[in-house]
């Protein structure tokens, strides 16, 4: 078994079992290569296992969380058909649950380029999506959470519109009726079309295609919040309505 298998068993496990694990690079020499090649393991087996690539997320878009984390880069991890929240999650099986606001793109054409992919742009949407580290106290490093696909657990995207400007959209994010976060698309590296436009060159260095029906979460607007249990979150972004979920 290499590595990256023993590491991506360490993950599966955590998530199988609802029980947070040491970090990662407490006991491994892990760079950034080595932990997307942790994150594709995990991946490729649930796709194995029946699951369907559906899309990116992309994570680290806003420039003082780079700063934080001490990265010049967006990072990314894949979702899966199976992640997608279409009105309930159970937090139950998740470790650390929180949510946060998103710009979500749908992609209508195949992107083989970043060039492609300003006109590959079939809608967008309003989302959120459901983040859960694997990790203890939610503490990882840059290496720790590229291995555990970018912290991400689930999304949900609000109905479709017709591409346009999302650059400066205002953003509200409600919990049982109760506003929590507010902010601004303009958060996501300044526009949410950079980030779509970093998904598809580093899906493209990774070999990875963006095909029609895809999702490309393009970030958060938001810092995340705690999910609770027995909650209801809607998520409204100006002009593009809202999405809910209830938990």
């Amino acid at each position: 078994m290499s590595d990256a298998e023993a590491l991506a068993d360490r993950l599966e496990t955590a998530a199988r079992d609802v029980r947070a694990i040491p970090k990662l690079t407490g006991a491994a020499d892990l760079d950034v290569a080595d932990a997307y090649t942790v994150q594709r393991t995990v991946i490729d087996r649930r796709l194995a296992r029946g699951e369907r690539l559906a899309g990116v997320k992309m994570g680290f878009t806003s420039r003082a969380k780079m700063i934080q984390m001490g990265v010049h880069d967006v990072i990314w991890g894949l979702l899966t058909d199976a992640m997608l929240v279409e009105s309930r999650i159970d937090t139950g099986r998740l470790i650390h649950p929180r949510i946060e606001p998103e710009i979500a793109y749908l992609i209508g054409r195949p992107v083989r380029s970043p060039a492609d992919v300003d006109a590959a742009v079939a809608g967008v949407a309003v989302g959120f999506e459901v983040l859960d580290s694997r990790y203890e106290d939610f503490a990882f490093t840059l290496p720790d959470v590229i291995a555990d696909n970018a912290s991400a657990a689930g999304y949900g995207v609000g109905a479709w519109h017709q591409p346009r400007d999302v650059s400066n959209v205002g953003m509200l994010m409600e919990i049982d009726g109760r506003a929590v976060q507010t902010g601004s698309s303009a958060a996501i590296l300044g526009d949410p079309m950079r980030s779509l436009r970093a998904a598809a060159r580093l899906c493209g260095q990774a070999g990875i295609a963006l095909e029609p029906g895809h999702v490309v979460l393009a970030g958060a607007a938001t810092a995340a919040v705690p999910l609770p249990a027995g909650a209801h979150v809607r998520v409204t972004a100006s002009g593009l309505g809202s999405v809910e979920v209830t938990t």
